[in-house]
């Protein structure tokens, strides 16, 4: 073979090569959002604990372990007063935090916010956002987007029934996590 037909056929090759990564590149779309979907559990987890242990309108720092690596830390506002109606607004902080031992990620700034409104406490229900971005690193590099909606219920916790918590089974999250991988289409139950 000469030299001018085989750099066009290199060239193919290697355009061909490049085409199957957009498969892996859904994969790995999926696995940005996956490495980081307990982190939602525990922030939610976490605001409640802040909330509960509330003596004014702001929630002094929670924080937790990865379960591999690194920290989560939420902060932030609760309404006060009497009412069954309240709003959360919680900063989310990751510190080379990792689930599972792959892809690490990290926030910068006060992180991402979740939004969280609580109606009807404590038998009511539980609406809300978690919008921002996280940086990855590891099996996956660059940074991954969430842009979720939360709807569930809520309960008396076992332990006092002046204290709430998600009533388990309830929680739906659905929304997009987009990264340089692709986006991926979030639809769960918890």
């Amino acid at each position: 073979m000469n030299r001018r037909m085989f750099l066009p056929l290199f060239a193919l090759v290697l355009g061909l090569a490049a085409c199957g990564d957009d498969v892996a590149s859904e994969e790995d779309a999926r696995r940005a959002y996956e490495s980081l979907d307990k982190s939602i559990d525990k922030a939610m987890q976490l605001g409640f604990q802040g909330f509960n242990a509330a003596s004014s309108a702001n929630i002094d720092p929670q924080m937790a372990n990865g379960d591999r690596t690194g920290t989560i830390t939420i902060s932030g506002k609760v309404d006060q007063g009497a009412s069954d109606n309240k709003t959360m607004t919680l900063n989310e902080v990751l510190k080379d935090y990792s689930d599972d031992g792959e892809v690490t990620y990290n926030t910068s700034g006060t992180g991402p916010v979740l939004d969280l409104k609580l109606a009807g406490i404590p038998n009511g229900t539980i609406t809300g956002t978690l919008v921002g971005a996280f940086t990855m690193s590891g099996a996956l590099e660059g940074s991954v987007t969430l842009n979720l909606t939360i709807n569930g219920e809520l309960q008396p916790t076992m332990a006092d029934p002046m204290k709430i918590e998600r009533k388990p089974g309830t929680t739906k999250i659905t929304g997009t996590a987009t990264s340089d991988y692709g986006t991926y289409e979030v639809n769960l139950t918890r």
